[in-house]
């Protein structure tokens, strides 16, 4: 039984982080973490969240208490901001816990971005070099061994998984960058509320062309040039995403299909569509992420959806939290 920490358990992945571990065979969540300004703290888990109520009653604490009981801890996970998990990582490590950060610090290898994305000087130049990125399809060997797993952004693991297979086949027209238009849920922005994701406000809309954070992580594991169009929809949850490729040549249906299949077959928590386009619907709620494609002369559209806070967040740490640990991949989370 392994002893794990979670912090910022008052936000939405980080509340979905608290259920699956929650009900994990092998691991017992020691304690639960909030910001020392919280509202939340000595609240009960389930009076904040309260379709918990009867089955997770933790005690929210301040993450200024961390420093009492961190030397008995085998893995934290921080669903915290960037600027906190930037400071909390170092803080963690030097006990030797294994941390699974959902934040963006330690992502990216280019410090530089930080500044630029983020608005912050990054001072854990030496971590960036030692995080693995922990895109769970792609990364499994080296989150075996990894201390510190950085877990993908929400759009940028629904974008990457719907266009590595087709890059690694090298099938796509290296003059035609792909496009992708992207669209959330609300949930996206955070718990805190404000004027920007209030359902009374919310319309569907681009925002941040060009310059959303995610557009450098997709770039830099990708390896390619992208044009990424993020927007915000008037639903709670969800991420759908429409990606615009041309081929470098004429190719059928059933040779993309392959080329998914091949990839992902034992992949428990990928799913291609053969006849349906994958929706909001079909994965909202579910930690999977739904991949279908469409094919006319030399263009392809691949469509691809995931729960921004499962499969773009919780469920996708909880199974590089498997992973790392030899569990079983989808232990807790199907």
């Amino acid at each position: 039984m392994l002893n794990i920490l979670i912090v910022g358990a008052s936000g939405y992945a980080g509340a979905e982080l608290v259920n699956y571990m929650n009900r994990h065979t092998f691991a017992s969540i020691k304690k639960i973490f909030v910001s020392k300004n919280s509202i939340d703290i000595g609240k009960s888990f389930s009076d904040v969240h309260q379709q918990f109520k009867n089955i997770i009653d933790l005690k929210f604490e301040s993450i200024s208490n961390a420093n009492l009981i961190k030397k008995d801890i085998d893995a934290v996970f921080l669903a915290t901001d960037h600027h906190v998990s930037h400071s909390l990582v170092p803080f963690f490590l030097s006990p030797n816990c294994v941390v699974f950060d959902l934040s963006a610090s330690y992502r990216l290898r280019n410090s530089r971005v930080y500044l630029d994305y983020y608005g912050f000087v990054h001072q854990y130049k030496e971590l960036l070099e030692q995080s693995v990125y922990g895109l769970a399809e792609w990364q499994e060997k080296k989150i075996k061994k990894a201390q510190l797993i950085a877990v993908p952004g929400c759009y940028a693991t629904c974008i990457q998984l719907a266009l590595k297979p087709l890059i690694q086949e090298k099938i796509l027209c290296g003059t035609n960058i792909p496009i992708i238009n992207a669209v959330s849920g609300v949930s996206g922005a955070g718990r805190k509320s404000n004027a920007n994701n209030s359902f009374c406000e919310v319309s569907l809309q681009p925002y941040n062309i060009f310059t959303h954070r995610h557009t450098p992580e997709i770039i830099e594991h990708l390896g390619i040039p992208v044009i990424f169009i993020p927007h915000l929809g008037s639903f709670s949850r969800g991420i759908i995403t429409t990606i615009t490729c041309k081929l470098k040549y004429d190719i059928k249906s059933v040779d993309i299909y392959n080329i998914f299949y091949n990839t992902y077959q034992k992949k428990p928590l990928i799913r291609i569509s053969e006849k349906f386009l994958p929706s909001i619907k079909s994965v909202e709620n579910s930690p999977f992420c739904d991949i279908g494609f469409v094919i006319k002369d030399k263009y392809i559209v691949v469509v691809a959806a995931e729960d921004n806070l499962l499969k773009g967040a919780a469920a996708q740490a909880v199974q590089c939290f498997n992973i790392r640990f030899g569990f079983s991949e989808t232990e807790s989370i199907i």
